[in-house]
């Protein structure tokens, strides 16, 4: 049996070997290392944001590599708090830092103030570039109490008013509404909008975006009106109406503010106000009435309809005019078989129509047939407010139900009458 013979070179191989492998424990070590320290430095990372995301804000820039001048948001905030100096209870200064993550201001109170504090707090409302000047009257909605507090309170609109004399251009901004009730029961908050017209004539009409689930909406939108002149805008008022989006029926009117631009003076510059919202000024004496002719042909099993006239029609908003038009819907069945529409009529609480229409009956009998007539008020750009509604048919009562009994009693015979509208 041979010896077993080792020689030198293996022996010096072996140390190089456990080096190599040595260092590769050690880097796989380290790597392993690194990597576990980047996964909790991420996770940290990710349940405390060091910024704020802000949605739709006009002159600020969300990018935080921009943000080298601006405060950031997180764990400095402390800090901030201390060398923040102090803003009046009362001021109407804007903080944009205090808005949440949708861009919202949180909920205020305003109190009462003596009118010493308020000369105080006049002069540091604004900081800007440019001239901006504080209504007296919005200092007073703000700061006086009554007997109104007692009732429901529908919050209060802010929004600024401004005149290009370079453009030639009347600039409304609607920053934001505090304070708005919940017009959903169930998660008691709502989807507010603004819609803004500009009396008397009703020429400009627009309207905000919708803000979701929020009673302090932050719109911060502005919309400028150009031809007017300067020496209009005193014959002019703003109203503003407030509402809360409805996916699934009519849109929920939470209130309205009017403002008379008579003695309002823009010519030192931007004027921020505000003002308490209202309930909705709707006369309560009746929907008004519309005179209908109808005229059943047994012969052809033709229905005609013809609508004349409406008075007394209640208005729609505080300028105390509307623009009716009526809608006129055949039903079978109660099913919808056929409809017809008249022309609108500008700014009229008594509207002449004498507009004719002539529907085809697909029974021999009206006994299932039933008309819906819908006075309405035009909005342009936006959905029709159903001003009164009226049905005739067999099983209608009073005179609308004599009405039909005898247009089937007396065929080929035109017959006219009022009727009063009810609510729609």
């Amino acid at each position: 049996m041979a010896p077993i013979t080792t020689s030198r070179e293996e022996f010096d191989e072996i140390p190089t070997v456990v080096g190599i492998f040595s260092a590769f424990g050690l880097v796989f070590t380290v790597s392993l290392f690194a990597w576990i320290c980047c996964q909790r430095k991420s996770s940290k990372s990710n349940k405390t944001p060091p910024y704020k995301f802000v949605h739709v804000l006009k002159g600020v820039d969300i990018y935080p590599e921009n943000l080298s001048s601006k405060k950031k948001f997180g764990a400095d905030d402390k800090n901030e708090v201390k060398n923040k100096p102090a803003v009046p209870k009362n001021s109407l200064h804007l903080d944009l830092e205090k808005r949440d993550l949708n861009g919202n201001f949180p909920k205020t109170n305003l109190k009462a103030s003596t009118p010493s504090d308020l000369e105080n707090v006049t002069p540091k409302l604004f900081s800007e570039g440019e001239k901006e000047a504080v209504s007296p009257d919005s200092l007073k909605s703000s700061t006086s109490l009554s007997s109104e507090e007692k009732q429901e309170k529908l919050g209060t609109l802010f929004f600024s008013l401004e005149y290009n004399f370079e453009k030639k251009a009347f600039v409304v901004n609607i920053k934001e509404a505090r304070g708005l009730p919940a017009m959903d029961e169930q998660s008691m908050t709502s989807d507010p909008y603004i819609k803004m017209t500009i009396l008397p004539e009703k020429k400009h009409k627009v309207k905000t975006r919708v803000l979701r689930k929020t009673l302090d909406p932050a719109f911060d939108e502005t919309f400028t009106f150009y031809g007017i002149l300067y020496t209009q805008i005193q014959e002019l008022a703003l109203h503003f109406t407030i509402l809360s989006f409805d996916r699934f029926s009519r849109d929920d009117i939470i209130g309205e503010v009017l403002i008379p631009l008579a003695g309002i003076e823009l010519s030192d510059g931007k004027m921020l106000m505000n003002r308490e919202i209202i309930k909705r000024n709707v006369r309560s004496s009746g929907r008004g009435e519309l005179l209908i002719s109808l005229c059943y042909q047994s012969t052809t099993n033709t229905l005609t309809v013809v609508v004349l006239k409406a008075r007394h029609l209640p208005k729609s908003d505080v300028s105390g005019l509307s623009d009716p038009y009526v809608k006129v819907n055949l039903y079978h069945a109660k099913k919808r078989i056929s409809k017809k529409k008249t022309h609108v009529k500008k700014c009229t609480p008594n509207a002449v129509f004498n507009e004719l229409f002539v529907f085809d009956i697909p029974c021999e009998s009206l006994e299932e047939i039933s008309v819906e007539f819908l006075v309405l008020d035009s909005e342009r750009g936006s959905r029709n407010e159903v001003i009164g509604r009226l049905v005739l048919g067999a099983t209608a009562e009073g005179t609308r139900g004599e009405h039909w009994k005898e247009i089937w009693d007396y065929p080929r015979r035109q017959i006219a009458k009022w009727h009063m509208l009810c609510d729609g």
